[in-house]
């Protein structure tokens, strides 16, 4: 089990990005939330299997159609909190 903590830049708020990354990360069966950030950021918590948090930063890095991936920032974290699904925060 392994935790990946990143955040996206760019045109990545008001195009279906937290959703889409909710949906994805189910695919994936992965644990963890999204959420929007004040600066337009989007923030997210991955947790599960290594290769599914790379395949989960892959997509984020691409995102929704509507949206325009210019940074993903991200880390691999030492994190003891286990979540329960995957959750879209407001």
């Amino acid at each position: 089990m392994t935790t990946l903590h990143v955040w996206v830049e760019g045109r990545v708020q008001g195009v279906y990005f937290r959703d889409s990354t909710r949906k994805r990360a189910i695919e994936l069966g992965l644990n963890g939330w999204v959420k929007n950030l004040d600066d337009g950021r989007v923030e997210a918590v991955f947790q599960g299997e290594k290769a599914g948090c790379e395949k989960a930063l892959q997509y984020v890095a691409i995102g929704p159609r509507a949206a325009y991936v210019t940074q993903v920032d991200h880390e691999w974290v030492d994190d003891d909190t286990s979540y329960s699904g995957f959750e879209v925060l407001f």
